[in-house]
């Protein structure tokens, strides 16, 4: 297995540690897909930047109502406007953060940079090829991860 392979593989790995140790909810992982730019965000979504041994970006996509129902699941009450936005960041900062953890525990280092919460439509570019990580929630929804690893 070469280099970037294994970090893909771990970092695929990874996400759904991290994905499923963050979120308090019964989680489904769809199989992972490849594709090419650009990838179009719809509603709300975070973009976290990876630096170090692993570089890309990771972005978090899904509708205010998921993120909604996520928040309302770990603090009790209903989150809404610049509170869920916020929210949102944290959130992504979580399973980033602890993607991160798993991926320093595998020898490999890597860094996150601070959350961008990305509110209505966007088209993001710069990227050669992604993953595309499908996560069905019970009783909430749907969120995309996009994970776009720089590298060979």
């Amino acid at each position: 297995m070469t280099t970037i392979t294994k970090s893909v593989t771990d970092i695929l790995n990874g996400t759904i540690t991290a994905v499923k140790s963050v979120i308090p909810l019964e989680i489904a992982v769809d199989k992972p897909s490849l594709f090419t730019q650009p990838f179009t965000q719809h509603s709300i979504g975070v973009l976290i930047g990876m630096t170090g041994d692993v570089r890309g970006r990771i972005i978090i996509d899904g509708d205010f109502s998921v993120f909604g129902k996520i928040g309302e699941s770990m603090f009790g009450m209903a989150l809404e406007g610049e509170m869920l936005e916020s929210f949102s960041g944290e959130l992504g900062n979580m399973i980033a953060g602890s993607l991160s953890t798993f991926i320093s525990e595998k020898g490999l280092e890597m860094d996150i940079t601070p959350p961008t919460v990305l509110v209505g439509g966007a088209k993001v570019y710069g990227f050669s090829k992604a993953f595309r990580l499908p996560i069905t929630i019970t009783n909430v929804g749907n969120l995309v991860i996009v994970l776009m690893i720089e590298g060979n």
